[in-house]
């Protein structure tokens, strides 16, 4: 149920507010009070009933936690506690008093990312793509590129999957008292370490042979708990059933194969890379604008497309955040083929009628092209080389690097909400600049006085000498 907020604040007899005891300088209390939190909880009050349920936490709170978590790069437990002792964390969620306690369970993150889904982060999103200027939001032309969010998952081979069927196919027999005629503990134990060998040329062979068997003892028992198992009970295990026998059916050469059993939805992408030859998760595309490097459009793509197929989605997104067309996507050589893209206006566009993005992909001059508009290109594609960083930082930053959260979902809202920081992180850092910067001018300003005044201390000093000469 939907707690009913108030801006009424009452002061504590016994304690000071929290505001004085903080350095009202500091940036995150400046970006506590720049963020829309009003619309934010106006936008997401539709996820609430307002007559059932005991009272939730509010919206502030369990968005302010998710940011936090985000922008800090913690844990859903480290963010919680780390709330408890940092009193501008617990200014930024909209508390006046410092709180000993801690906020809530980490769990209640996870159902609060369940309950607004998507959209709710989307929202999130735009608010935060709403800090920056909109002269700045608005910028003509745009960087597109395309990275991958990897799943945190195990590395996948054949025989992990067939060892961890069996375990499942186990657990759910003992969990319904279901009799099985064998359990082959010992044998999978041996074929296990069997499957060590694939890499030894006098090995691969047993190996091989342990891994076929290891797939034939989870047919076995995944026969064995569908007969014994009750008819009730069948519909619950379905969708595991018909995964598992995907698994065991593909081959080297199968198509859209399953690399997780509890993330079956990932893919594997090459991406040419030395250290990592393949990456297993799903492909995100984000653009950001080209001077000021905001982030304004990012989308997750739950099938392994080409990039030049990712484009259509990336531009709409970043179209709908903004009030003024997009004219120029400068994109790197991965996206051949696509000189256009239209876009439809969305209810947030001033602009009504359908329009056109070109797309600007590097390569040799043309011969009518005239000095400034090859120098034009030049420069277009210097700057498409400043979203490579950006996707680091929101890797290694900001949570983008290994997802943990769960579905396809989780990668959408993983990816808005790393999106999100970065977004907030940049208006942090130019609040900060802008505060040191003022201080500087003082000190600057201070500087100069003395040095005027040490120069009028020897002008008259020197009139004194002349005096005293003559």
């Amino acid at each position: 149920m939907l707690q009913t907020s108030s801006n009424f604040h009452q002061p504590n007899l016994f304690g000071n507010d929290l505001l004085n005891q903080l350095d009202c300088n500091d940036p995150l209390i400046a970006l506590a009070n720049t963020y829309n939190w009003r619309e934010l909880e106006t936008k997401l009050q539709k996820y609430y009933v307002n007559n059932n349920g005991r009272p939730a936490k509010p919206i502030r709170l369990m968005a302010g936690l998710l940011l936090l978590k985000q922008i800090e790069n913690l844990s859903d437990e480290e963010v919680v506690l780390a709330w408890k002792r940092n009193p501008y964390y617990q200014y930024f969620c909209g508390f006046r008093e410092f709180q000993t306690a801690l906020p809530c369970h980490s769990t209640e993150l996870v159902k609060f990312r369940a309950k607004i889904g998507t959209d709710g982060f989307n929202e999130i999103f735009k608010l935060s793509v709403a800090l920056h200027p909109n002269k700045k939001i608005n910028e003509k032309d745009i960087i597109v590129d395309s990275t991958v969010q990897e799943k945190n998952i195990t590395y996948p081979t054949d025989g992990k999957l067939a060892i961890k069927i069996i375990n499942g196919t186990i657990k759910i027999a003992k969990k319904h008292n279901l009799k099985l005629v064998r359990t082959y503990a010992k044998e999978v134990k041996e074929k296990r370490i069997a499957l060590r060998g694939f890499r030894h040329p006098k090995k691969i062979g047993k190996a091989k042979k342990a891994m076929k068997r290891l797939k034939t003892i989870a047919l076995e028992l995944l026969r064995e708990v569908k007969k014994r198992i009750p008819k009730d009970l069948r519909k619950q295990y379905r969708k595991a059933y018909v995964i598992a026998l995907r698994v065991l059916s593909q081959t080297k050469n199968s198509k859209n194969k399953i690399y997780s059993l509890h993330e079956s939805h990932i893919y594997a992408m090459a991406k040419g890379k030395d250290n990592k030859s393949y990456e297993y998760g799903t492909k995100a595309s984000i653009a950001m604008t080209k001077n000021s490097k905001i982030i304004v459009g990012v989308v997750a793509h739950d099938t392994n497309i080409h990039d030049s197929k990712t484009l259509q989605a990336v531009i709409e997104h970043s179209s709908s955040l903004r009030t003024k067309p997009i004219e120029l996507a400068i994109c790197d050589r991965g996206y051949p083929g696509v000189k256009t893209i239209t876009v439809t206006p969305s209810p947030n566009n001033t602009f009504t009628q359908n329009e056109t993005t070109t797309i600007a992909i590097p390569s040799a001059p043309k011969q009518a092209d005239t000095n400034a508009q090859k120098q034009t290109k030049r420069n277009n594609f210097r700057k498409r080389a400043s979203i490579e960083p950006v996707i680091g930082h929101l890797k290694h930053d900001f949570r983008l690097s290994r997802n943990f959260l769960k579905g396809f979902i989780g990668d959408q809202i993983n990816l808005l909400l790393a999106a999100t920081a970065w977004n907030m992180k940049k208006w942090i850092n130019i609040f900060f600049w802008s505060v040191f910067l003022g201080d500087l001018e003082l000190a600057l300003l201070a500087i100069y006085n003395l040095w005027k005044l040490m120069k009028e201390k020897e002008r008259l000093l020197n009139l004194l000498l002349l005096k005293n000469q003559f």
